[in-house]
């Protein structure tokens, strides 16, 4: 009687893999409290990570409410550790509430 094998488990080669091709344009959502200053925390930000950042083409979005404002930004991607350290620096800025 012959046993399988279990499968082997994911190499690390397999968690780099992505479904993006880099570079890209690559769309971020970062939603705060309103308040003075949000955009600029962002976009300053942003060009930490993508110094060709382009400021006029932020999106704005005020909450129904008026109490939130929702900024996309679209940043030129070139890996998925940049993106990742955006997502981080960004979500952990004291003005940002959600990074999507």
């Amino acid at each position: 009687m012959a046993t399988s094998e279990p499968p082997a488990p994911p190499t690390g080669a397999a968690r780099t893999e992505s479904l993006i091709e880099y570079p890209c344009k690559f769309p971020i959502k970062v939603m705060g409290t309103k308040v003075d200053g949000l955009v600029h925390a962002v976009t300053l930000i942003t060009k930490q990570f993508d110094p060709a950042f382009d400021a006029s083409t932020i999106e704005l979005r005020e909450s129904k409410g008026g109490k939130y404002l929702g900024v996309t930004i679209t940043v030129n991607a070139t890996s998925r550790e940049q993106l990742d350290e955006l997502y981080r620096t960004l979500s952990t800025h004291p003005m940002v509430k959600v990074v999507l």
